[in-house]
């Protein structure tokens, strides 16, 4: 049963949040003292998470309690991708080369081998935590992870459909999504901070990102200016006007497929997951940026466009965090082990295949959260490293929502041949 936070009432959780935030921002950018060598360590987008996170812990506030997270990923979210795709340079995108790709790929083919490896694992030492029969079967359930690992939530209630888990045991599913989700982006975000170590112990070849880099940096100084107030209303009439696009065609686009074609009325139906509206409301808002950038709406950059559009994705992080119970962890430590063992896999063949084609380390953390984060999680990575790739999180996001759901049923077969090994 969930215990009510201290604080319910979301004008107040939205105090802590920007606290936190105001806290962070004017910490880290202290030159000297304790502040400065913390930050050298944990980057300040980490502590964005992190202390929502240890709030929600203490029972100070909860996100079961709260509409804020929905108002940041179905609001500010698309928001903040307009405004930070409104400046991108698609031909430089596409320079980025195959690497991208392969990275993606491989964090799909790590979920899906995951799966069945760690319950061959667990199932030495522990077979009753991943046994069970019929609906009760725990490879049931967690194909539910497969689903929202490599896809996202629609993926996931499209394998809950398909596999018939116990409903009433759904909750423990969840659970271990959070949990250990939210702790791998947490060790991504840490990984930001020390990504030159990692692309040297890679030997990666990361010229084609700072190429991209340099070319919107060297673009921003040049149409660069004082914003004004009209400027700063411009901005967010062109993004929320988007928003409110999105919104309204994303829902139009579903109920269309929903109305006109009984395969996506299927739940069992891998195109079932394209009735999403967030996954149309991600794409719409995502094209609406890139058609931006060949308009001359692109100079908002110079006024603070992407600058902007992280303010709304701070805070989207923040909300994340509201969603982790550092308590936990320990609540249900058999499935808890199996998502962590599962991760583990994911991450080690994301390392190992990078290692092999000298992928720099944004490749992988993008790759990997477009896969267990998606839409929601893959432009904050991609951001962290520089306003101009956000569009790669995106884009390689979108990949996992169309390959999500049949590489979860292929992941599904192999854990129930596991689990009656």
């Amino acid at each position: 049963m969930d215990k009510t936070p201290l604080f319910t009432n979301d004008a107040v959780v939205l105090g802590v949040l920007m606290l936190c935030i105001g806290f962070i921002f004017y910490s880290s950018n202290l030159k000297s003292g304790f502040w400065s060598k913390f930050y050298k360590v944990v980057p300040a987008l980490l502590m964005c998470y992190l202390l929502p996170a240890i709030f929600n812990s203490l029972g100070i506030i909860s996100d079961s309690s709260s509409n804020l997270y929905f108002v940041a990923s179905r609001y500010f979210l698309p928001a903040s991708l307009v405004l930070m795709t409104l400046s991108i340079d698609l031909k430089a995108i596409k320079n980025l080369g195959y690497k991208a790709l392969i990275m993606f790929l491989t964090g799909t083919v790590g979920i899906v081998i995951g799966g069945p490896i760690a319950i061959l694992l667990i199932s030495l030492f522990s077979p009753e935590t991943v046994g069970g029969a019929g609906p009760d079967a725990v490879w049931r359930g967690l194909s539910t992870l497969a689903g929202s690992w490599i896809g996202g939530g629609a993926n996931q209630a499209a394998m809950l459909e398909i596999f018939k888990y116990n409903p009433a045991k759904y909750g423990g599913m969840v659970l271990v999504d959070i949990v250990v989700a939210n702790l791998w982006l947490a060790i991504i975000l840490l990984g930001i901070g020390k990504s030159d170590k990692i692309d040297k112990w890679l030997n990666a070849d990361n010229s084609a990102i700072e190429d991209l880099k340099k070319k919107v940096s060297s673009y921003t100084k040049s149409v660069s200016r004082k914003p004004e107030l009209k400027d700063y209303m411009i901005m967010l009439g062109i993004a929320f006007t988007a928003v409110g696009f999105s919104h309204w065609a994303s829902e139009y686009i579903s109920e269309f497929l929903i109305s006109n074609f009984e395969i996506f009325n299927d739940k069992t139906s891998a195109l079932a997951s394209f009735t999403s509206t967030f996954f149309w409301m991600i794409t719409i808002a995502t094209a609406f940026g890139v058609g931006l950038s060949f308009t001359k709406a692109k100079s908002y950059e110079g006024a603070g466009a992407s600058k902007l559009g992280s303010v709304f994705i701070y805070f989207l992080v923040a909300t994340i965090g509201m969603k982790m119970d550092l308590t936990t962890v320990f609540e249900n430590p058999g499935l808890i082990l199996i998502g962590i063992v599962w991760m583990s896999i994911h991450a080690g063949l994301l390392i190992l295949v990078a290692k092999l084609i000298k992928a720099p380390y944004f490749f992988l953390a993008v790759g990997s959260q477009a896969n267990v984060g998606g839409a929601a999680s893959a432009p904050i990575v991609a951001s962290a490293f520089h306003p101009s790739l956000t569009s790669v999180g995106v884009l390689l996001a979108v990949f996992g929502y169309v390959v999500g759901t049949y590489a979860a049923i292929g992941c599904t077969i192999l854990m129930e041949i596991s689990s009656n090994l």
